[in-house]
């Protein structure tokens, strides 16, 4: 049976492995999603299992063909989208992991930051890679596995051992090894990337000493990545698209000109601005990055990384346990009308952008007598709003340009109170799409460009619609003042922990 114009993307998160098979209209025709486990070995540490996200992806992909009523060889291609920066080392002759995938939320490799700062290395990461240091990345990550096993270091000199980000964990098990790549938009999270060359940088490998034979190749986010044989799906297909989760979530959001902005809210929330042609140096700590090369043209993004937004929520749930599900904290905030001066800073794992605090830590100011658990879990969606607002302010700051939307997407999109006070925290419209899957639809929509499935751009963007439109209604004045007390508590929290 010849491709029926169907995409699968395969989209792997933080904290669940997702696939979507998407119909030549951009319409859902099947979805599965299983949860991953996340481990916290020590405070400030965040692991997962590699063979987890490999086995949970194939369980999705499988099932999502299936919920479709398909066949494989009706798929025209594959696209990818995955949790960046998450760091996993594998021999390569086995095809095993070694140790665990330390996750970009992990701090763990603070110290070897600290070291790269005191070393001057601060202002040549930035030149060449647009990132700040911070553990977040995955290169300190690298260093801190060769810290501690010096004997993968010397291996990892023989070739033995290959890193990855998760998109290329998961296109070499489903190539059975065949294939060791990534593209531009994850290359340019490794801290090891030069994205203006498109190519890694000798100086950075040199200065961290890590060894080249580790990395994968690069290779642009549309076109022909590799093919995978039938054992995943009983036909042989093409992947077509790969991207990082957020880079992909800004292309599935149509944000094709220059000044355009989406903010996705799920474990941690990115706020990405395409910013054209040309990479962006920020002033204000934000992030320059690549946003997706398909091949004709690089296009980058400045962007800003919040660690703990939807983990805070579920932080409620599963640490104070004064919800039984994430989805309740809408009502439980709404219960109230405000959150009765309670601030909360949801520095779980340090701060983000445009902060880059580490060493804070999560902090509840204000409370008193009276305050409830509706107060906190308010103040918990109000905290979402802020640190986008802090993000939106640097922005616009770096890019001289006036914010006018937010496109939102994200699993707490679906949050109605979240998007309005959202809205009043920033002062412009929030606008929701009819599909908020635009991670997953992102990865499609490169993967069925390069398939033939959508002609162009323009006709991808025309499928972009409209579900709500949130718009503010608070006075300015209020919404600064609250900001304000906002960023008193921010100040409180810094340098809590060391």
């Amino acid at each position: 049976m010849a491709a029926a114009g169907l995409i699968l993307a395969l989209d792997q998160g933080t904290t669940s492995s997702r696939a979507v098979v998407f119909d030549s209209a951009g319409e859902i025709r099947g979805i599965a999603q299983v949860p991953t486990a996340q481990d916290f070995p020590h405070p400030g540490w965040v692991n997962q299992d590699p063979n987890e996200i490999w086995e949970t992806t194939k369980v999705v992909a499988r099932e999502a063909v299936a919920k479709a009523g398909i066949e494989a060889d009706q798929i025209a291609a594959i696209g990818i989208a995955n949790q960046r920066e998450t760091t996993i080392l594998w021999d390569r002759t086995s095809g095993e992991p070694i140790g665990p995938a330390i996750v970009w939320q992990s701090r763990q490799s603070a110290p070897i930051v600290e070291q790269l700062v005191a070393r001057g290395l601060t202002s040549q990461i930035q030149r060449i890679t647009g990132l700040v240091p911070d553990a977040y990345f995955s290169a300190t990550k690298i260093v801190w596995c060769f810290e501690q096993d010096p004997e993968l270091r010397r291996r990892a000199d023989g070739g033995d051992i290959a890193f990855g980000t998760v998109d290329s964990w998961l296109i070499w098990r489903l190539t059975q090894g065949r294939e060791h790549v990534t593209d531009p938009s994850n290359a340019a999270r490794t801290m090891l990337y030069d994205i203006r060359a498109g190519t890694w940088s000798d100086e950075l490998l040199t200065a961290l000493d890590i060894p080249a034979a580790i990395l994968p190749a690069v290779r642009p986010n549309q076109r022909l990545i590799c093919e995978i044989g039938p054992e995943l799906l009983g036909a042989t297909l093409p992947v077509m698209g790969v991207a990082g989760d957020q880079q992909a979530a800004l292309f599935g959001q149509a944000c094709y000109q220059p000044g355009q902005a989406k903010n996705t809210y799920g474990t941690g929330s990115f706020l990405l601005m395409n910013t054209g042609s040309e990479p962006m140096a920020s002033a204000h700590q934000l992030l320059t990055t690549v946003a997706w090369d398909i091949g004709r043209q690089t296009v980058f993004a400045l962007e800003g990384a919040i660690f703990n937004t939807g983990s805070a929520v579920q932080w409620l749930r599963d640490g104070l346990g004064i919800i039984d599900t994430a989805a309740a904290v809408e009502p439980l905030a709404a219960s109230v009308p405000d959150a009765g001066g309670v601030v909360f800073v949801p520095a779980l794992t340090g701060l983000g952008a445009p902060h880059w605090a580490p060493h804070a830590r999560g902090t509840i100011v204000g409370i008193t007598r009276g305050t409830t658990a509706a107060h906190i879990a308010r103040a918990t969606l109000e905290a979402i709003a802020f640190q986008t607002r802090d993000v939106v302010e640097a922005m616009e700051r770096d890019s001289g340009i006036a914010l006018h939307e937010l496109r939102v997407d994200g699993g707490a999109a679906a949050n109605d109170l979240l998007l309005q006070i959202q809205a009043e925290v920033l002062g412009v419209a929030v606008v929701r799409p009819q599909t908020i899957e635009t991670t997953a639809l992102g990865a499609a929509y490169l993967a069925g460009l390069g398939a033939g499935v959508w002609r162009d751009q323009a006709e991808v963007a025309d499928r972009w619609l409209v579900d709500r439109r949130f718009a503010p209604e608070m006075a300015k004045q209020e919404s600064d003042e609250r900001y304000e007390r906002w960023l008193e508590a921010v100040a409180r929290s810094r340098g809590w922990h060391r």
